[in-house]
């Protein structure tokens, strides 16, 4: 099956300077974002305290809620409807007048029965995660994000050249920049299963790039290293570019059914990977390869500039 036809000549890497400010601007979004929440909206996972999900049988708001739990709870709790379910929210805590979860899920479900019925009120699901459990949670999470780029900079420094490793750590940078800054934006949360959701990505965008750099290398070989290498590399992505879109589209449909039918629980986690499989796809043919001739340049001047002194 071939989606793009042979010899297809599509000028990507002469598009480069416009595909870096859309991504430059686009990180800059992210960050201002991150910056103006004061860094993203941490999950109890990362955060600590008490999430309890609650189901009512009858209609609520979530003022309504908050109104219920006035006195009983310190601070704000944070109170969010349950994606795909009717009258369930999720409620979360950072202070409760206890520490026993079993003694938090009580307090809450009384007073939340005394304004809406006992009969009305179930809860779900509780979990409570203590402040330094969640501050080590947050940290491991970080270690393991550039554990796995350092991995895959000494892998691809290894299988090609230092450069191509300085591509695909740039393009993973890239991708994770991008997919934490739109979940800034969207006041999404961010707990264990969107570090599971980059790490995830990471993958992925590796897999497109490594497929580029690997028939890049084969056509430089053709020309003996020689040549434009410009020319080779965009010739390079679109050679591959039949099967990138095949992956990606594939990856896509069943990302996109685990959005739309997997339910509350990992909607998040899908949305993710969502942003991801299109970020990734985009970073590996306008970030990863358009870096690599960046440096290449830049090797080829210090070069010339040794030989005339």
């Amino acid at each position: 099956m071939e989606i793009i036809r042979p010899g297809t000549t599509i000028d990507f890497i002469g598009k480069r300077k416009i595909a870096a400010v859309i991504s430059i601007a686009v990180i800059l979004i992210g960050i201002v974002s991150l910056v103006m929440k004061g860094g993203p909206r941490y999950g109890i996972d990362f955060a600590g305290g008490t999430m309890i999900q609650v189901a009512f049988k009858t209609d609520v708001t979530t003022e309504g809620i908050r109104d219920a739990l006035a006195g009983v709870i310190e601070g704000t709790p944070v109170i969010q409807s349950f994606v795909g379910k009717d009258n369930e929210y999720i409620i979360q805590m950072e202070e409760v007048v206890t520490t026993d979860l079993n003694g938090v899920e009580e307090l809450v479900k009384g007073s939340l029965g005394k304004a809406f019925g006992q009969e009305n009120v179930s809860v779900s699901q509780a979990q409570m995660v203590g402040p330094k459990v969640g501050k080590d949670l947050r940290e491991k999470g970080i270690l393991a994000i550039i554990a796995s780029m350092g991995m895959v900079l000494l892998y691809i420094w290894w299988r090609f050249e230092l450069h191509f490793g300085v591509g695909a750590i740039a393009a993973l940078v890239h991708d994770v920049l991008v997919t934490v800054g739109l979940f800034s934006l969207l006041d999404k949360q961010f707990d264990l299963t969107i570090i599971a959701a980059l790490l995830t990505i990471v993958g992925y965008s590796l897999n497109d790039t490594i497929v580029v750099y690997d028939r890049a290398r084969e056509n430089l070989k053709k020309v003996g290293g020689r040549g434009d290498i410009a020319a080779i590399f965009n010739k390079s992505i679109n050679e591959t570019l039949g099967r990138t879109i095949l992956t990606s589209i594939t990856t896509l449909l069943v990302v996109v059914a685990l959005f739309v039918l997997g339910g509350g629980v990992i909607h998040d986690f899908a949305f993710a990977l969502l942003v991801g499989v299109v970020v990734g796809t985009y970073s590996s043919v306008y970030v990863a390869s358009p870096v690599v001739l960046l440096f290449n340049k830049r090797v080829a001047r210090e070069a010339k500039a040794q030989a005339k002194s």
